[in-house]
């Protein structure tokens, strides 16, 4: 809980120090796709903050997973209740840097937290900026175990290993 306000905290503090080189999102797309032997799950979060300190090279994310939209409502239920358990872990961050950038691509690291538990994680994406805004789009896996989610026998066909991640964001000057 404590991370959790201290990753608010910074990303409040990235928001009011305006600064010529931030930019800022409150509507960026993450979207998460399990390829499973009997089923593929995928939803949508349309709500992601961010901010981008291009002077610091400083990349803040944060998401609610309960913005998660799934097509079947009784899957977006049990993935809130009984894997995310999002009353209890209600958000997910990303707090990191912009580590190597040439030709739009880059890599970053930094800590993702979610479920609970925070792990070092590297993504190559791309990231392409001007005066007024910021692209930046990633794919990336995250294994459930690194998260501390489990996945019930009974349903362990259904729920792949390994979830698809999507990042696709624009964010604009502040």
């Amino acid at each position: 809980m404590m991370v959790q306000r201290i990753i608010s905290f910074l990303f409040l503090l990235f928001c009011i120090n305006v600064n010529a080189q931030q930019y800022l999102a409150k509507n960026g797309v993450i979207t998460f796709f399990s390829d499973a032997p009997m089923e593929d799950i995928a939803a949508e979060n349309k709500k992601v903050s961010a901010v981008y300190d291009a002077s610091t090279n400083e990349l803040v994310f944060q998401l609610n997973i309960t913005d998660f939209i799934f097509n079947d409502p009784l899957m977006q239920e049990h993935f809130n209740e009984n894997y995310l358990e999002s009353d209890v872990y209600p958000k997910s961050t990303f707090v990191g840097k912009v580590v190597t950038i040439e030709d739009g691509k880059a890599t970053v690291e930094g800590s993702l937290a979610m479920h609970g538990k925070t792990n070092k994680i590297k993504v190559n994406g791309s990231l392409l900026y001007n005066k007024k805004s910021v692209v930046i789009s990633a794919e990336f896996t995250v294994k459930l175990e690194d998260y501390n989610i489990d996945i019930p026998k009974i349903v362990m066909y259904k729920i792949a290993e390994e979830i698809e991640i999507k990042v696709n964001i624009k964010l604009n000057k502040i």
